[in-house]
C-alpha cells in the first residue's frame, strides 16, 4: 500500500501543473449538494470515459428507476466523458472529472456527497475509492487481463485488502473472474458473466441529406475508431480494393479527432481526395475523414463494411457490439484481447472476417462486394453476439446488492 500510496502522490502533483486541481482534488462544483446530512444519499458510478460510461447507460436507467430514493454521482477520466453523460440530461444526477485516488480525496468525496455505495466499470479498480466507500462496491463489465494480474500479484496484500471490500463483481469473461478470485476477491461476490457493450440498442439516426446522397451503403465502408498506425493500411487497402470496386467509399473515422491533420497529408500523399466532417467539406471525395466526436453511429448506418480500430496496433481492439447493431459486415484484425471472448464467438461462427495486412483488407472488402454477402455476414455476427444472461437478470443482481441501502 505505501509503494501505490507513492505513486497516486506523484500523479496527484502532477495535476496540480494541469489547471485540474479543483475536479481532481474533489471540490464540489457550483451546484453541490449540502454537507452531510443534509445531502441526499449518492451512489458513485466512475467509467474511464464515453465508451464505458455509454456501456452502462441501459443499467443506469433500470437502476435510478427502481431507486428512486438515490442520486448519483458520475464520473469519468476524461473531459469528452464528462460531456457525454451532461448530454443525457438525466434527474438527481452530478457528472464531473473523477478526482485522484488519495485517500484523504476519496474520504472527502463520501463525505461530501453522502455516497452509499461505489459503482466502478471495466477495468477501473483504484484502491483508496473501494476502501472509503462505507456502503457496498461493485464492479460492472470487470475485465482483469493477465498483465493486469500478474502487476496486482505483485501486491498480494493490497489486491486482497482491496478485493474483500467488492460486494458484487459481474465480469466480462470467466477468465477475468477467475483471475480475481485467485487476487482475493470473495466467492461469494462472483455475479453474472456479462458483456455490458452487448447491451447497446442502436439509437435513432437522422442521416443528413447530403450524406445520404452521397453514400450507397452498399459501396461504402467505414475504418472505425483507428489508431496511429492503421490508417497507412486502410489507405493502402482502399487504394487497391479501388481498382476491382472503382464506386467504392471509404470513410475514416479516427479514435482521436486530433490527428486528423497528420492523416489528411496520408490521404493527399495517395493521391487521394479528401473532405473533411469538421470542415463541412462537400462529400464526394474518394475518402471522407470523420474527424469530430460523439457521430459514430452516423458512420456505421452508412457503411455496409466495417473494419474495427485498434485490432491491428497494440491497442486490445474496440466495440464489435456496435457496428453489429447496425447491421454492418464486420471485418477487423488480431489484436482483440478488450472483447476477447466476443470475437472468439465471431471465429468460432465465422461471422467476421480477420485481416492482418492492407492486402487482406483489400480482400476482405472484395469478398464482401455483394450486398447480399454484407447482409448474411451481419446476420450471423448479430446472432453470435447474443448472450445468455439478459439485462433484466443484471439489475436484479446489482439491486440485491444494493437493496441494503436506505433512503435519506
Amino acid at each position: 500500500m505505501l509503494l501505490y500510496r507513492f505513486a497516486i502522490t506523484v500523479f496527484a502533483l502532477s495535476m496540480l501543473f494541469r489547471g485540474q486541481i479543483a475536479a481532481r482534488f474533489g471540490i464540489a462544483p457550483r451546484k453541490a449538494p449540502p454537507q452531510k446530512p443534509e445531502a441526499p444519499p449518492h451512489i458513485w458510478l466512475h467509467g474511464a470515459s464515453n465508451g464505458e460510461l455509454a456501456s452502462v447507460g441501459p443499467v443506469l436507467t433500470r437502476l435510478m428507476a427502481a431507486r428512486p430514493d438515490l442520486h448519483w454521482l458520475i464520473t469519468a477520466n476524461t473531459q469528452t466523458g464528462v460531456d457525454m453523460v451532461r448530454g443525457w440530461g438525466l434527474e438527481r444526477v452530478c457528472v464531473q472529472l473523477a478526482p485522484v485516488d488519495l485517500a484523504w480525496v476519496g474520504r472527502r468525496i463520501m463525505r461530501r456527497w453522502n455516497v452509499v455505495a461505489h459503482i466502478s466499470l471495466e477495468s477501473e479498480l483504484w484502491p483508496n475509492r473501494v476502501l472509503s466507500c462505507p456502503g457496498p462496491v461493485i464492479l460492472l463489465g470487470a475485465r482483469m487481463s493477465a498483465g493486469t494480474a500478474r502487476s496486482w500479484a505483485r501486491l498480494p496484500r493490497l489486491a486482497k485488502h482491496v478485493l474483500s471490500r467488492v460486494s458484487y463483481v459481474s465480469t466480462q469473461d470467466g477468465a477475468s473472474l477467475g483471475r480475481l478470485f485467485d487476487l482475493g476477491l470473495p466467492r461469494t461476490a462472483g455475479g453474472s458473466i456479462v458483456d455490458l457493450k452487448a447491451f447497446y440498442a442502436r439509437p435513432e439516426t437522422q442521416i443528413p441529406d447530403d450524406l445520404s446522397q452521397a453514400f450507397d451503403r452498399t459501396q461504402t465502408w467505414l475504418a472505425a475508431s483507428t489508431h496511429e498506425g492503421e490508417e497507412e493500411i486502410v489507405l493502402a487497402a482502399h487504394l487497391e480494393a479501388l481498382k476491382s470496386m472503382p464506386g467504392l467509399r471509404l470513410i475514416l473515422a479516427p479514435r482521436h479527432p486530433r490527428r486528423a491533420e497528420d492523416i489528411a497529408r496520408q490521404v493527399h500523399a495517395r493521391g487521394l481526395t479528401l473532405a473533411q466532417r469538421s470542415r463541412s467539406d462537400a462529400p464526394q471525395a474518394e475518402v471522407y475523414l470523420a474527424d469530430t466526436m460523439g457521430e459514430m453511429a452516423l458512420w456505421y448506418a452508412l457503411a455496409g463494411r466495417v473494419f474495427i480500430g485498434g485490432t491491428l496496433t497494440d491497442r486490445g481492439g474496440h466495440t464489435p457490439y456496435e457496428p453489429a447493431a447496425f447491421g454492418c459486415a464486420l471485418i477487423h484484425g488480431p489484436d482483440t484481447r478488450n472483447f476477447a471472448a466476443s470475437f472468439a464467438r465471431l471465429a468460432e461462427t465465422r461471422s467476421a472476417l480477420e485481416i492482418g495486412t492492407a492486402s487482406d483488407l483489400s480482400a476482405a472488402l472484395a469478398a464482401l462486394a455483394d450486398p447480399n454477402a454484407q447482409t448474411e455476414l451481419a446476420q450471423s455476427a448479430t446472432l453470435a453476439l447474443q448472450q445468455d444472461a439478459s439485462l433484466g437478470d443484471l439489475v436484479a443482481e446489482i439491486h440485491e446488492a444494493l437493496v441494503r441501502i436506505k433512503s435519506a
